[in-house]
């Protein structure tokens, strides 16, 4: 990755936390889930605007590649992401959660240009970009289908249904990214639902998995590429982050999963942290 394009891509994932901060704790901030917006901010920035064909003059656009966010409590990084491609006016941001807006606490495809499906309930996402892909699949259509799931997700058995469909498919435009950032609403992930290795989980369900750190620009772009050589069965890329990422107070913490608001001192707490932000 030649030095611009790591720049450009760490500014948009500074832009994507600032916009998270605004829409949770700004002046028209109405709380929100900072947490596993935060966690995910670096791959959403490598997706959307370094990896994935999008069209915001045509969201349904049949050559585009198709994104879930399975994960949709995490909405807000989206929104952000979709708002700076252009999708809808930056300025709609400060009405997210609004009665009418839209663009609500979740994923709503009939409220929100560049939104695929509503997503949300817990382990739902992977099987609707199952179902996506093997259409594409059957109408020869080469574009790939993106589905980010959370890790406390993963104890939804609903997953992994879809993870055993998918290799049995050999759905090979599909690619599960994992923000495995270890923290759940109410604590540890792996105090709620120990999963194990999902390494060893997912290659044993027969998809082929790669691990990174989910805070590195690099080895984020590095795995997308990847899965495209992959050509006889699902991939999943394992993304090891930080709940909470680059705002100190909430890195690793449960209580910043959903916040109802910020207090004047953590705003500005997080407002420098956030300016300063560069990934690895």
């Amino acid at each position: 990755m030649s030095p611009d394009t790591k720049q450009k891509l760490d500014e948009k994932a500074r832009l994507l936390r600032r916009h998270i901060l605004e829409m949770v704790g700004g002046e028209s901030g109405r709380g929100g889930h900072l947490g596993g917006s935060n966690s995910a901010a670096d791959i959403i920035a490598a997706l959307y605007f370094h990896k994935m064909k999008v069209n915001p003059a045509n969201p349904k656009d049949e050559d585009r590649d198709r994104f879930l966010l399975s994960k949709g409590h995490a909405a807000l990084v989206q929104y952000a992401a979709l708002a700076e491609l252009g999708f809808f006016p930056v300025e709609e941001l400060k009405n997210v959660k609004a009665l009418g807006s839209m663009l609500q606490g979740h994923p709503d495809l009939t409220m929100t240009p560049g939104i695929e499906a509503n997503t949300g309930s817990l382990g739902m996402g992977l099987s609707i970009g199952l179902g996506i892909a093997l259409g594409l699949r059957l109408d020869n259509n080469q574009r790939k289908v993106y589905v980010m799931i959370g890790d406390g997700e993963l104890a939804e058995g609903q997953i992994w249904e879809a993870v055993m469909a998918s290799a049995h498919y050999k759905t090979n435009n599909l690619v599960a990214i994992v923000d495995h950032n270890k923290v759940q609403a109410m604590g540890p992930t792996s105090k709620r639902m120990n999963i194990g290795d999902l390494y060893e989980k997912f290659t044993s369900f027969g998809w082929y998995a790669i691990e990174i750190d989910g805070h590195n620009i690099t080895e984020i772009c590095t795995a997308l590429d990847a899965a495209d050589d992959i050509t006889d069965k699902p991939v999943v890329i394992i993304a090891d982050t930080i709940k909470g990422k680059g705002v100190s107070y909430a890195e690793g913490q449960s209580a910043f999963h959903n916040v109802p608001a910020l207090t004047p001192e953590q705003y500005e707490t997080a407002a420098g942290d956030i300016a300063g932000y560069i990934c690895r």
